[in-house]
């Protein structure tokens, strides 16, 4: 995920200059206010710069005189933005509309307009910009030509965004999806809305856009729609507002979000403590297996089927089975108990323990794991999440539990913290689960992450969670390739709801030939199944699951508990020929309707 700017514009605006001047001169008449906006974006986290050129085309500039300026205005821009960026941010060339109708629905031909954009494309290049950023188009056309005047002139990276109304089309009545699949044939790298609307509409379109095209989307959304205030036009979006909706914004698809008209620096900044919140601060290194396993110093690793129970059925290829029972939210661990009690008494391989899922405060993961595995005698699988603890307290925290028996682990994420009860505590993210799985496979050669000897390695057995419902399937498959490469010796898929979807998937991963867990989640009610379909990431329930469970609760809370474990044994059934194992959630406890699934 990838932060932009907000508007130049409003700025400007608010610094006292009026929508009688020509913004794209002040690049030349006052630089070093427009280097302070920059500045000011760049302070706040933005990581992509755009210049000051959204109307700095000969038919823009001409009526202010400024046309034979085009390349010297656009150039300057470009300079000013690359110096405020100090190496923090990529800087893109900025390049909106014409103003002027092309052909069929005006006299201005394609090939005129590029050649109006090519000029200010040749300046922009001459002030060094890393990529373009074309936006607020409303005519397919007309962005083509730019896009055409791009191409010729380099191979660097562009960004089309085009701008809808309320009604969700553009001003020539053309939907997302559509204008998405256009952009897509026509090569462009990132596919987006900008401007318009605000965020709620702009989300819209980008789950539209999902279906149109799988290049990756982005979004800059105005601060909400303008009300009139005197004679002022007034955008009223708060930047807590505008952070709330660049969550769903990422769930939806997009992998760059920003702001446009009415959007600040304090905007960028509340948008930027949730993208931390979600995003490791240190990109991952993938380093592949072979490469570990040829370090001098280390150690021979200790077999899988010699590391655990759950390590030596994997091994052999075996069926195995687990539950998810998640740790208790106070200090009492005897309900948690009792439950794995009835799960080892039932006969299931392994008790998962989840840590802190959608960042619920609840009782360390490693604790609960050791009381279960001590007190009940039932192997856990602790699932370890990124996003509460730095490099440090990680290594710590997994030597520790090495050395204390644990032996099973999957390696994730983690959950914003935005999505828990305490969305304004802080994110960690030194790493994500590609570079914690490495660091795990290294402590099973005896290396720790910079390669020095540990001693004796360590003795886990590698897990690493998967999507194969993800919105972004191709991104998913990249990072799952880089879990395989760095490590992962098996993996949890999210509850599957279609077997149909998870055997496509299958076929596409069958080259890592890596065991693969199925996620069963028997649901409990209609609003339990709403639930996870709406506000749980990374879950998909289709629409026919949903139907089925509305059904059966118009017959009663029984009858739609019934209904949902039929649903969940019919998963089980149709993926158990293609997986290696299940993992059944007890939702709510529920540890009953766990061994009904698997019963």
């Amino acid at each position: 995920m990838h932060l932009f700017d907000g508007a130049m514009g409003t700025m400007l605006y608010a610094k006292g200059f009026f929508l009688n001047v020509c913004y794209d001169e002040l690049a030349l008449k006052q630089p070093a206010l427009v280097r302070e906006v920059h500045e000011e974006y760049v302070r706040a986290g933005a990581e992509i710069l755009e210049t000051n050129t959204f109307g700095a085309t000969p038919p823009k500039l001409g009526p202010h005189g400024l046309a034979d300026l085009t390349e010297r205005i656009n150039q300057t821009a470009a300079e000013l933005a690359r110096a405020a960026a100090h190496d923090r941010a990529s800087v893109a060339g900025a390049i909106g509309p014409l103003g002027l109708r092309l052909e069929p629905f005006g006299p201005t031909s394609r090939d005129e307009a590029r050649d109006h954009f090519r000029r200010q494309v040749n300046g922009l290049l001459a002030g060094g910009v890393d990529g373009f950023v074309l936006e607020t188009f409303s005519d397919l056309e007309e962005i083509h030509a730019a896009m055409r005047a791009v191409r010729e002139a380099c191979d660097l990276p562009v960004v089309t965004q085009m701008t809808i109304g309320t009604d969700g089309l553009t001003a020539y009545g053309t939907a997302p999806e559509d204008f998405a699949r256009q952009l897509d044939a026509w090569g462009a790298d990132v596919i987006g809305v900008n401007c318009s609307v605000g965020p709620a509409g702009v989300l819209e379109a980008v789950e539209r856009m999902a279906k149109g095209t799988g290049r990756p989307l982005s979004a800059q959304p105005n601060a909400g729609l303008p009300k009139d205030v005197g004679d002022r036009k007034i955008y009223l979006a708060s930047p807590e507002y505008m952070a709330s909706y660049a969550r769903r914004l990422v769930e939806a698809g997009a992998r760059f979000v920003g702001g446009c008209c009415g959007t600040t620096p304090e905007h960028i900044r509340k948008m930027r403590d949730y993208l931390v919140s979600v995003a490791p601060r240190q990109p991952s290194v993938v380093v592949s297996r072979e490469t570990v396993a040829a370090t001098p110093g280390g150690a021979a690793p200790v077999p899988l089927a010699v590391r655990s129970s759950w390590g030596r059925k994997i091994a052999d290829g075996k069926f195995v089975t687990s539950v998810e029972i998640v740790p208790p939210k106070g200090v009492d661990p005897s309900p948690m108990l009792a439950q794995c009690r009835a799960l080892k008494a039932a006969g299931v391989d392994a008790v998962n323990v989840p840590d802190g899922p959608r960042a619920q405060s609840r009782m360390g993961v490693l604790p609960s794991a050791l009381m279960i595995e001590r007190e009940v005698g039932l192997e856990t699988v602790i699932h370890y999440c990124c996003r509460d603890r730095n490099l440090l307290g990680m290594l710590s925290d997994i030597l520790g539990a090495a050395a204390a028996g644990l032996r099973n682990i999957l390696v994730i994420t983690g959950d914003p913290p935005k999505m828990g009860p305490y969305p304004d505590s802080t994110a960690v993210f030194d790493i994500d689960s590609i570079g914690l799985t490495n660091l795990v496979y290294r402590l099973n050669h005896g290396l720790d992450p910079g390669n020095n000897p540990i001693g004796a390695p360590t003795k886990w057995v590698i897990g690493v969670g998967v999507n194969p419902a993800a919105v972004d399937l191709d991104r998913e498959l990249s990072r799952f390739h880089w879990k395989v490469d760095a490590g992962a010796e098996f993996a949890v898929t999210q509850p599957v709801f279609d077997p149909a979807q998870l055997e496509t998937f299958l076929k596409r991963v069958e080259s890592y030939r890596i065991p693969i867990v199925a996620g069963i989640w028997p649901l409990l009610s209609l609003r339990n199944a709403e639930f996870l379909a709406n506000e749980v990431p990374g879950v998909s329930v289709p629409e026919s699951v949903l139907s089925r469970m509305r059904a059966a609760q118009e017959k009663g809370k029984e009858a739609a508990l019934a209904e949902g474990v039929r649903i969940a044994k019919e998963m089980l059934a149709g993926v158990r020929s293609d997986v290696q194992g299940v993992q059944v959630s007890a939702p709510f406890g529920k540890v009953e309707v766990a061994l009904e699934v698997l019963g």
